[in-house]
């Protein structure tokens, strides 16, 4: 079930028009494109909400906190990711691989792993529907 659903959402940005293929983003940024929402009508109050992240080479994002109703499940789509969880250790997910954060994780590092190439992920969020702010920054 998890399988197709991750296919779907996979093929859901091409449905929104978004570019796969489309303009390289600048060396060192990276881009969040909410590109899947739906209510879950057998768990009231919640919803499934899928997030495409676009790394340019050497791209990255601050440390973050996600909501506390946030269970995350990522799959890396293009490239590579280095990814830490908390206090764990820093991580390189490639293409096709896969990792989780539970609710009230800290995401400490989130980057591509290239300076050279692109890399893309999709995080898929079952979190509280009237939840706007899927990312927040960590407190200093």
């Amino acid at each position: 079930m998890i399988r197709p659903m991750l296919a779907a959402l996979a093929i859901a940005p091409l449905s929104f028009g978004l570019p796969f293929g489309g303009p390289a983003l600048a060396d060192g940024a990276s881009k969040v494109t909410l590109v899947y929402e739906h209510e879950l009508p057998n768990v009231p109050g919640k919803s499934l909400k899928g997030v495409l992240v676009e790394y340019g080479p050497g791209g990255f994002s601050e440390g973050h906190l996600h909501p506390d109703s946030a269970f995350i499940y990522a799959t890396v789509l293009e490239g590579s990711i280095l990814s830490q969880v908390n206090d764990g250790p820093v991580k390189e997910y490639k293409a096709g691989e896969n990792f989780s954060e539970s609710p009230g994780d800290r995401h400490g590092v989130s980057k591509n792993a290239s300076d050279t190439k692109p890399a893309k992920l999709l995080a898929v969020f079952v979190v509280d529907t009237a939840q706007k702010e899927l990312v927040l920054p960590l407190k200093k």
